[in-house]
């Protein structure tokens, strides 16, 4: 007597994942497409011989969208949309393996792989000149004003002159990397009245001026790592006639006097004198004809 017996393969195994834990380094300025982990790394086998489905997921609160996988049965995990290290510096991702369906009735076994990815600061911004503002509380975007100063009229100074809003300095936004910036004076120096400490930016004469005058000089800070990274400042330097005294009021004590009902904008009359309006001057001994 012959007896055929047919084994029937149970679904009794759960996926397996090469390497159920992965850790990985990124690069911010990585290009969308670009692939995280590749597909080996992170597939899944079956002692059952099942056809296996992905799905990936993320833990980390805004961080949807950033990743995916190349599709249901291919785990190969690749960047979907451009990183910004400001916004987060770190992800974790599960990704699920299922021998069956996610939509299938039938009994299903799952794995699950951890992938821990750190964001890496790359050399994105160029320089930025403080103090500056950030617009609408954007940290990739600061805005600086311009800086001034002044020079008195045929003095040489020999100490670094003092500006508004401060002393010329930049910095490297990419602060994890935080490359050496140097200085150097590009525009509006004419016959090389000024110099740039390189390393400090504190802007000093070599020679005196004679006649007054407005000068607008363009100060560039450069990443030394990398010249293409530069920002440009402009320092408005004012020839002045030198300031011995300062200015005085006529009087110590005004007086005035407003009638009642009066609209907005209306004269303020001199105290005893309804017809006179009171003005108020000022008076500087190194202007004497003014």
């Amino acid at each position: 007597l012959e007896i055929l017996v047919t084994i029937l393969n149970e679904n009794d195994n759960i996926p397996v994942f090469v390497q159920p834990n992965l850790t990985r380094d990124v690069q911010e300025d990585t290009q969308v497409g670009t692939a995280i982990v590749a597909r080996e790394e992170v597939s899944a086998s079956d002692a059952d011989l099942d056809t296996i489905y992905y799905e990936l997921t993320t833990t980390v609160q805004d961080t949807d969208g950033y990743f995916a996988i190349g599709g249901v049965n291919n785990p190969e995990i690749y960047l979907q949309k451009a990183l910004d290290y400001d916004k987060f510096n770190s992800a974790t991702l599960l990704l699920y393996a299922r021998d069956r369906p996610v939509t299938s009735p039938d009994p299903t076994n799952t794995a699950t792989a951890t992938i821990t990815l750190t964001i890496k600061q790359s050399d994105t911004r160029a320089p930025w000149f403080l103090p500056c503002t950030r617009p609408h509380n954007d940290t990739s975007v600061c805005i600086s004003s311009p800086y001034s100063g002044r020079v008195n009229i045929s003095e040489m100074s020999t100490e670094p002159l003092l500006l508004e809003p401060g002393p010329i300095y930049a910095v490297d936004p990419d602060y994890t990397i935080s490359d050496r910036i140097i200085y150097s004076i590009v525009g509006g120096n004419t016959d090389e009245v000024f110099s740039v400490d390189a390393d400090t930016g504190n802007l000093t004469m070599n020679k005196i001026l004679t006649s007054p005058d407005s000068l607008l000089l363009q100060v560039m800070a450069t990443q030394v790592s990398n010249i293409r990274k530069y920002s440009v400042a402009t320092v408005e330097i004012k020839v002045i006639n030198k300031s011995n005294y300062p200015p005085y009021f006529e009087k110590g004590v005004y007086n005035g006097m407003v009638f009642v009902g009066l609209p907005q904008r209306s004269f303020v009359y001199q105290a005893g004198d309804p017809s006179t309006p009171l003005v108020i001057t000022a008076m500087d001994q190194d202007f004497p004809d003014v």
